[in-house]
């Protein structure tokens, strides 16, 4: 990190809190000699920056404000707690959750991958191919967060290259000119990334599986199927047989063996194709705070709202094996019946009958399971009742069903503190989804019988019924991916991708003229979540869930705008300042 702290001193430079810097911070001080010009001096200086932006990936998933949480609080899945109706997502303000400040973190990953392909020929490189590798992962990077930054934001401007001094007059680009540049980065990285890296580090499946994503939100649906061919062909396969920690727990399947944060990264685990690397037992300054996923995904039960038995006495307590099982659930997401229950009604099945190992009741912690677990009560080890609530009406929102085999990562027998979700890896890109993006390509071509036979390879992994071509829509790829990628896939920046596809194809009534007041985002999400539905039943702080078409992309903070004195970034419509707009630029010089 002190590498990554210290390598310019000017840091008041690019679309982020740096532009809020005052001016004596750009003036140098010779307090380290950390600086580029004396660490970007062998090979060595290159790679100890790479190892900082695979270290930025765990920001995906850890800590409790961590970017996949606020994906899934923007979906069908769920919403955020504290923060459900997102009408109260402004440029300026961004309340209890962090959709609009997380754009100043990612311009510095931004920032990072810039500086090694701004100095790449600074020094003599030992060998092109040793360039290129470096180069390569360093535009993949880049490639990764500004897909990812497209997804929340829209249009942007693009930085091409280390700013060294500060800038005011940046200008936005659209999307479709960064979508060209990142296309074009990543083929390069594809080319030159080695096919077997080390456990963390981007590989040439790693950067062809990206480039899938990008050819689809490009529209290039051929050269999607085509990269997606190359990393199914590649040395991965889906893993369908027990294996890893608890490998032999007759009680367990392959799918919670899958999840297990100690056989992400293992070479038994054939599947994964980049996974971050966070281990408990890593030196402090290189492991993250944890992956809060039992903070994040699971439900408050022992809140006191919740947690009273029939005498109004605390039925439920935050401590005990019930406790240290289910984690100190905030939650920052509160999970949806959509995804709890009606994604696994398929014909005859519901979420108690299906044969679909990914619903299986060991791998989930459903509501009727819950009981009291405080000694103290009289209600002791009973089933928790509904009607002891302070609000039994709220019973759906507060306590939801825990995808436990996903959210499981209890402390390390050395760790103190709360229950949180301990550090481990974490799929960054695996092969089930490489499969369900190469059947969406196959789905925009309007070849459905090969879009179901790559969802069936997903499903009969998980002993689902198989589809057939008939079944194919893109709601349906949805909700397998929903079933199949909870908490991985990037899903607010997927259901957005779809958005603008649909739109300029001008397909299902959309169009690109009005895509902030009709896209295919908002109609799936308020449709299916059951917090937008039943808003009026839940009193959390006084709020009512509330979702507008406009908030398929999250506002660009304000001060980023108002700092940029000589140019123009535009704010996305429907968020206050959008009158100021200028046509975004479509060519990156």
């Amino acid at each position: 990190m002190e590498i990554k702290k210290k390598l310019s001193w000017v840091l008041c430079i690019g679309l982020a809190f740096m532009f809020s810097c005052s001016e004596k911070f750009l003036e140098p001080r010779p307090e380290s000699f950390f600086t580029p010009e004396n660490i970007f001096v062998n090979e060595g200086g290159y790679q100890s920056l790479l190892v900082t932006m695979r270290k930025d990936l765990t920001r995906e998933q850890t800590a409790q404000k961590n970017f996949m949480a606020h994906q899934w609080a923007a979906s069908e899945a769920g919403v955020p707690w504290l923060q459900m109706d997102y009408r109260a997502l402004t440029p300026n303000s961004d309340q209890y959750q962090q959709f609009v400040n997380q754009i100043n973190d990612i311009f510095q990953m931004v920032k990072n991958a810039n500086t090694i392909i701004s100095r790449i020929d600074e020094i003599k490189w030992s060998s092109e191919e040793n360039r290129n590798k470096v180069l390569g992962e360093a535009l993949w990077h880049r490639s990764y967060w500004y897909y990812r930054l497209i997804g929340n934001y829209g249009d942007l401007p693009f930085i091409k290259e280390e700013l060294k001094g500060a800038k005011l007059d940046f200008n936005t680009h659209s999307r479709w000119a960064i979508l060209n540049q990142i296309q074009k980065d990543a083929e390069f990285s594809a080319e030159w990334l080695p096919v077997v890296t080390s456990a963390g580090v981007p590989s040439k499946g790693a950067a062809n599986h990206l480039l899938t994503k990008i050819y689809l939100a490009n529209l290039q649906f051929d050269k999607a199927v085509a990269t997606a061919t190359k990393v199914i062909e590649g040395p991965y396969k889906l893993m369908t047989n027990r294996f890893g920690q608890d490998a032999n727990d007759p009680r367990k399947n392959v799918i919670w063996d899958l999840h297990r944060p100690d056989n992400k990264n293992i070479a038994a685990n054939t599947e994964t194709i980049l996974a971050f690397v966070d281990r408990w037992e890593a030196p402090v300054t290189a492991r993250s705070a944890g992956l809060f996923t039992m903070r994040v995904y699971h439900c408050a039960y022992y809140n006191s709202v919740s947690a009273k038995d029939r005498e109004g006495k605390l039925g439920m307590i935050d401590s005990g094996p019930l406790y240290d099982s289910l984690g100190r659930g905030n939650p920052d997401v509160a999970l949806s019946d959509w995804h709890s229950y009606r994604i696994w009604e398929e014909g005859t099945y519901n979420y108690k009958t299906t044969s679909d190992l990914r619903r299986a009741n060991i791998n989930w912690y459903d509501r009727e399971e819950l009981f009291y677990n405080n000694p103290a009560s009289v209600q002791y080890r009973q089933p928790f009742d509904p009607k002891n609530m302070d609000v039994p009406g709220e019973y759906w929102a507060r306590i939801f069903p825990m995808p436990f085999y996903k959210t499981y990562s209890p402390k390390k027998p050395d760790q103190t503190g709360q229950p949180l979700g301990s550090n481990g890896d974490w799929y960054i890109f695996r092969l089930a989804e490489t499969y369900l993006l190469r059947a969406e390509a196959y789905y925009w071509l309007g070849q459905m019988d090969n879009a179901a036979a790559d969802i069936n390879v997903v499903r009969a992994r998980a002993k689902a019924t198989p589809i057939t071509g008939a079944n194919v829509t893109i709601d349906y790829i949805f909700d397998e991916s929903a079933r199949e990628l909870f908490a991985e896939q990037p899903r607010q920046n997927e259901l957005n991708r779809v958005s603008y596809i649909l739109a300029k194809r001008g397909e299902m009534g959309y169009s690109l003229t009005n895509i902030h007041e009709k896209n295919f985002f908002y109609d799936r999400v308020f449709k299916l979540n059951d917090f937008y539905r039943r808003s009026g039943e839940v009193r959390q702080l006084g709020q009512s869930p509330n979702i507008q078409p406009y908030h398929f992309q999250w506002p660009i903070s304000d001060p980023i705008i108002t700092a940029n004195t000589l140019g123009r970034i535009n704010q996305n419509l429907g968020y206050v300042g959008a009158q100021n707009n200028k046509p975004p630029l479509e060519t990156i010089e």
